[in-house]
């Protein structure tokens, strides 16, 4: 074969792969949901004159920004088969540990947070600060804040992946929101206490966190439970975007006479009751969702047996709805609040914080990229 028949082969190829993507992208019917990492996909970024004029000026958030990183990644064609095509390569041809960033050990499923980010610091601090100063500041209420490390902190540094300083990350955060009493629990974890293939942490090893928060806030933590099994099979977040196959995982879920008998109202939609156990989410895309039915931005549960007649309100992301059923008993109702999905005037109108401990559970995965709390 000729030079110039080689080029010009070369060019038919090359063509049919940029325009023959480009013609799919256009005609192949759009994912909803992305099966492989349990989160919806990114939907087209709304197009606008002030999205398209921060397009070079402030990136971060503009059309351009949100088009290029976001949609485009997650509705490119046969998306699945080209990521783990290369996770293929990078692991057994140039023998890898990690695919983007997310790495196994001992069938351990974690993803690496290198660096603090001291904007998304400042970002949560922010809006936490917002809260406490029209909230509770005039009422006199002091509130309470504890941090979740995420399973990094256990894997990374001991097994030689790149780590952020949690102690630090943690100490500047408390530094930033100094009207707050930290109630310590990363020390109180293990590795152990999380699902190996997804961020969460497992309801049934997290009873001791329940005690520690209680009694932290000043109660007095005694409630028993009965641990049940659901029959699905569980693959978390990292079960699709880790190098090796991982197992699939069992949740358990507690109950008590208690518990079976609270009242909860979902008030993102209407003030609808909802299951504290929602079994129908239980049986989903993401089992995880069955704990208080997901991610709802406003939530209470009222318990007419409650020990005491205090309230709590808590702000929270998704690691506080496996963990807040657990502290039912000690409240006779409880506010969950979270900010990612509304904006905190719309969502405490109507909380009374009179009698109420009040109480900011976040995880290092949300406070190191805060940028969704509104």
């Amino acid at each position: 074969m000729n030079t110039k028949i080689k080029n010009i082969v070369n060019a038919v190829v090359f063509c049919v792969a940029v325009f023959g993507f480009a013609l799919l992208c256009l005609v192949l019917p759009k994912p909803e949901f992305l099966d492989s990492e349990r989160r919806p996909a990114a939907a087209f970024p709304t197009l606008s004159l002030e999205s398209i004029m921060k397009d070079g000026l402030e990136y971060g958030d503009s059309f351009m920004k949100q088009f290029d990183d976001k949609y485009t990644p997650d509705n490119f064609p046969f998306r699945d088969f080209f990521r783990n095509l290369k996770s293929f390569v990078n692991t057994n041809v140039f023998n890898k540990s990690d695919k983007d960033g997310v790495y196994v050990v001992d069938g351990v499923a974690a993803e690496m947070q290198e660096q603090i980010r001291e904007d998304q610091i400042a970002h949560a601090a922010d809006r936490l600060t917002f809260i406490y100063e029209k909230y509770l500041k005039d009422k006199g209420i002091k509130p309470y804040m504890a941090i979740i490390p995420d399973k990094g902190y256990f894997l990374s540094e001991a097994n030689g992946y790149l780590s952020m300083d949690y102690d630090e990350f943690i100490a500047e955060m408390l530094a930033s929101v100094e009207f707050m009493e930290y109630i310590n629990i990363k020390d109180s974890l293990e590795v152990g206490d999380f699902y190996a293939s997804d961020t969460h942490w497992r309801q049934e090893q997290i009873v001791k966190i329940a005690e520690i928060l209680v009694n932290g806030m000043g109660g007095k933590y005694d409630s028993k439970f009965e641990k049940k099994e659901l029959d699905v099979d569980f693959y978390g977040v990292y079960a699709g975007r880790a190098p090796k196959p991982l197992d699939a995982e069992t949740i358990y879920y507690l109950t008590n006479g208690n518990l079976e008998n609270v009242k909860v109202i979902d008030w993102e939609n209407g003030g609808k009751e909802i299951s504290l156990y929602d079994m129908e989410k239980a049986h989903g895309k993401d089992a995880y969702d069955m704990f208080l039915s997901g991610e709802l931005s406003k939530v209470t549960i009222e318990n007419p047996n409650a020990k005491t007649d205090r309230e709590l309100v808590v702000f929270r992301d998704s690691y506080g709805r496996s963990l807040l059923p657990l502290m039912v008993e000690d409240y006779a109702k409880i506010t969950i609040i979270d900010i990612r999905y509304q904006i905190p005037q719309i969502l405490l109108m109507g909380v009374n914080f009179e009698n109420a401990d009040v109480l900011f559970l976040y995880s290092t995965l949300i406070l190191n990229n805060s940028s969704e709390l509104k």
